[in-house]
This record gives C-alpha cells, structure tokens and sequence, in this order.
C-alpha cells in the first residue's frame, strides 16, 4: 500500500514546491527595464577647467557637465570619454563615441572631416609671459623667441607667425609650466585657460596684449550624422534657454562665456 501511493506523494509534492517557488519568485523574474542609450562624448581631461581629473581621479570641467546637460535633453545616458588631444579625431572617425565635446575650435579645415554644432562657447588665445619678462606683446617675439604650445592646435598655427622655434607640449598646463620654470619664452592658449591655471597653480604668469583671435568653440560630429546634429543642436539651445547653461559656465569659468 505504502509502495503504491509513493510516485503520487512524490508528484503532488513536487508540484506544491513548483507553485510556492514561482510565487514567491515572480517579482524577480519579471523583465528589467531596457537600458538607457547613451551618448557619448571625448575630451583630453588635461584642459582645465574644461576637463580635468581631481584628486580621486575624477573626470570634471565645463565641457563634461555641458556634455551630461545635453545628454539629459536629449533623453540618454551621459558617457564621457577621456582621450589624448591628439588622438580625438582619430577616436571620432573610429566611432569610439558620438561626438568631441573637447573646447575644439571651428575652423575651415576641420569642417572638412566634421560636422560641428553650433558654438557652445566662444573664447580666444592670448599671449602668456613670465611676470618679469621684457615681451608686453606679440610685436616684442622675434625669431629667437621659444614659444610653448599645444601640439597639433589652432596656437601652433598662430606661434609659426612669429617664431619657429617652437617646443611642444601634449597639454597646455605643462606648457605654463614650463614657461614659468623659464624653459620658454612665451605660451599661446585660450585666455580662459591661462589665467585661471596661473592662478590655480601659483604660476608667476601674466597675459599680455589682447587677444589674437577670437575663437567659436563646437562640438564636433562624425559627417552625415544629421539627426544627431539637430539633436544636439536642440538640447544646446534647451539648456541656455532654461538656464542650466549659464549655471555651468559660471560654476567652471565665473562668467557667461557663451557669447550669444
């Protein structure tokens, strides 16, 4: 008799454990939301106050929040990229992220491989001398003036106009560095920049002259990527409009350096 009811037992018991686990499991089975898309987007994060690490390596600056502000408006998640200035073409091309938000300026010839947003800031280079420096100006360099710069920039272009001896740096803070240790006579970088470096740093800098151009800032975009353009057109316009732009700016730089 004991024998003949086991198999029945067994099944009902079986049956019963099954019921109980998918009822008390059925919250943790169900689906999870889809993830969020992203955008992302590359800068060197050796431009302070546009990018930079702090001291727990974390990456911040005006171009990273600006970067997360349009990513909100444009409903995704904010990815930003670090990257080598030198290697941020080369990276966009690649399709390692969407788009440079790096304080890259237009010009003629980067309008040739990119698209660009409209300004999201404008600024522009100065010249920077050592405090007790003979140089108040571009028309005191002559031809044996050294001249610190950014290597493959717009301000290597404006240094070749009055001096090539030049020497070059990957970033534009270990130029001012070198310039106030007096391993150069000058340094060409956006007046932003600059100052607020000399002033962060200690360095016994000053500017000199006004500025040598004046810059439109965009944000690059890999060509024929219209929708993504206008997206982020959009969101630019959106984030000055409801004022989180300004709260960005003055927050990194202390002004409104959109130029609109």
């Amino acid at each position: 008799m004991f024998k003949r009811k086991l198999p029945i037992m067994l099944f009902v018991l079986v049956v019963g454990m099954a019921f109980i686990v998918t009822g008390c499991g059925g919250a943790d089975t169900s689906p999870e939301p889809p993830a969020k898309a992203t955008f992302s987007y590359a800068m060197s994060g050796a431009y302070p106050p546009f990018s930079y690490f702090d001291d727990n390596d974390n990456l911040l600056g005006f171009d990273v929040e600006i970067g997360t502000a349009l990513a909100e408006k444009m409903g995704l998640e904010a990815d930003p990229v670090p990257t080598p200035w030198q290697a941020l073409p080369l990276g966009l091309n690649a399709g390692r992220y969407d788009a440079i938000i790096g304080s890259m300026t237009i010009t003629e010839a980067r309008l040739e491989k990119f698209d660009f947003s409209d300004p999201y800031y404008r600024s522009g280079p100065k010249l920077f001398v050592r405090a007790d420096s003979n140089i108040k100006g571009v028309d005191d360099l002559t031809a044996e003036s050294t001249i610190a710069v950014l290597m493959e920039s717009v301000y290597e272009e404006l240094a070749r106009e009055y001096t090539d001896k030049l020497k070059f740096y990957d970033n534009d803070v270990l130029a001012l560095r070198e310039l106030a240790a007096g391993r150069a006579d000058a340094v060409i970088t956006d007046q932003i920049v600059g100052l607020t470096n000399a002033k962060e740093l200690g360095l016994d800098i000053v500017s000199v002259g006004d500025l040598l151009m004046v810059e439109e800032i965009g944000i690059a975009i890999r060509k024929g990527e219209t929708d993504l353009l206008n997206a982020v057109n959009q969101a630019l316009a959106d984030i000055k409009a409801d004022g989180t732009y300004l709260a960005i700016s003055e927050k990194y730089v202390g002004a409104d350096i959109s130029g609109d």
